[in-house]
C-alpha cells in the first residue's frame, strides 16, 4: 500500500488544490446552516436568538413557495425528459451520416453552445426572441401574431425548457454517439443478411443496446430534479413572469440577497439541499440496480 501511494504521489498532489477549495467552499459553509433555525440578525451574527422550526413553518405556509416548487418540478421534469429524447434522436440521425467530415462538423456545431455561459446565451435569446427579433419577424411573415416569449407567463416556462435543451443537447449527443460506436457492426451485417432494413435495425439492435446508457443518464438526472437552472432563469426572467417562471433558487436569491430575509432564505435552501441529497442517493442506487453503474 505504501509503495503504491508513493508511486502515485504526484497524482495525489494534483488533487490537493481541489480538496482545499472543496473544503473551503463546500464544507465550511455547513456551519452557516444554523441560520435556518435562528431569527438571524447580521449585527448579532451566529449568536442570534434561536427560533427552531419557525422559519420552515413560515415558508411552507407561503403560497409563493408552494408555487415555486411546482414551477421547479414542472420545468425540471420536461428538461430531463427532452434532455434525453432530443440527444438520442439526434445521435441516431448523426450516426447515419456516412461522411466523417460532415458528421464531425455537425457534432462540433451542436456541442459549442454547451461551453457558453447563460450570461452570453441570455443576451442572444433576448435579441432572437424579442418583439422585433428574428423569430417574431418570421411569425409575422406567415401571418401569426408576435409572441412574447419572455414576457408571457404561459410561454415563459416552455421558452426556458426549449432553450435549455437546445443549449445542452450537444453534450448528450456526444455521450450517445460514443455508446453507438461500441455496438458490434457484425450485428447489423447479420440483420442485413436476414433482410432487415435500417429502421428495423434501429428498432431491434440500436435502441436495445443503447437502452442501458439511456437508463443510466435518465437515472443520474434525477439528482437535478430541483435544479431547474438558476443561471438561465435569473438572466431571462422578470417580475411579469414570476407566477410561472420563479423557481426555488431564484426565490432564495430574492429572499436572501434582495430582501435580506436570511433565515427564511437559508431554510428554503436547506430544504432543497436535503431533498436533492436524497434524490442523488436514490439516483445512484437506481443506477446500480438498473444499469449496473457503481461509483466505488
Amino acid at each position: 500500500m505504501l509503495a503504491k501511494l508513493k508511486k502515485q504521489k504526484t497524482y495525489h498532489m494534483m488533487l490537493v488544490p481541489g480538496v482545499i477549495l472543496t473544503f473551503i467552499f463546500s464544507y465550511l459553509p455547513f456551519y452557516g446552516l444554523i441560520i435556518a433555525f435562528q431569527d438571524y440578525n447580521p449585527g448579532m451574527g451566529f449568536q442570534s436568538p434561536w427560533s427552531g422550526m419557525e422559519n420552515f413553518e413560515h415558508v411552507f405556509n407561503q403560497p409563493n413557495f408552494v408555487r415555486t416548487i411546482w414551477n421547479t418540478l414542472y420545468m425540471s421534469f420536461f428538461k430531463i425528459v427532452l434532455g434525453i429524447v432530443v440527444p438520442v434522436f439526434f445521435a441516431l440521425l448523426l450516426n447515419e451520416v456516412a461522411r466523417p467530415m460532415i458528421k464531425r462538423t455537425f457534432q462540433t456545431l451542436v456541442y459549442i453552445p454547451n461551453f457558453l455561459s447563460w450570461v452570453i446565451m441570455a443576451g442572444i435569446f433576448i435579441d432572437i426572441l424579442g418583439s422585433e427579433g428574428i423569430v417574431n419577424t418570421f411569425l409575422g411573415l406567415i401571418r401569426i401574431e408576435p409572441v412574447s416569449f419572455l414576457g408571457n407567463p404561459s410561454a415563459f416556462p416552455w421558452t426556458m425548457i426549449v432553450t435549455d435543451v437546445w443549449k445542452g443537447f450537444g453534450f448528450g449527443t456526444v455521450v450517445y454517439l460514443a455508446a453507438l460506436t461500441s455496438i458490434d457492426p457484425g450485428l447489423y451485417e447479420a440483420a442485413l443478411i436476414d433482410g432487415a432494413n435500417r429502421w428495423k435495425q434501429t428498432v431491434y439492435i440500436t435502441l436495445p443496446l443503447l437502452a442501458p446508457t439511456i437508463v443510466l443518464m435518465s437515472v443520474l438526472a434525477l439528482g437535478n430534479v430541483l435544479n431547474a437552472g438558476f443561471d438561465q432563469i435569473f438572466n431571462l426572467y422578470s417580475p411579469v413572469v414570476y407566477e410561472t417562471g420563479d423557481i426555488i433558487d431564484t426565490y432564495v436569491y430574492r429572499l436572501g440577497i434582495q430582501q435580506a430575509q436570511y433565515s427564511i432564505a437559508t431554510a428554503v435552501g436547506l430544504f432543497k439541499s436535503v431533498v436533492s441529497c436524497i434524490m442523488v442517493v436514490l439516483s445512484f442506487v437506481l443506477a446500480n440496480k438498473v444499469a449496473g453503474y457503481r461509483i466505488f
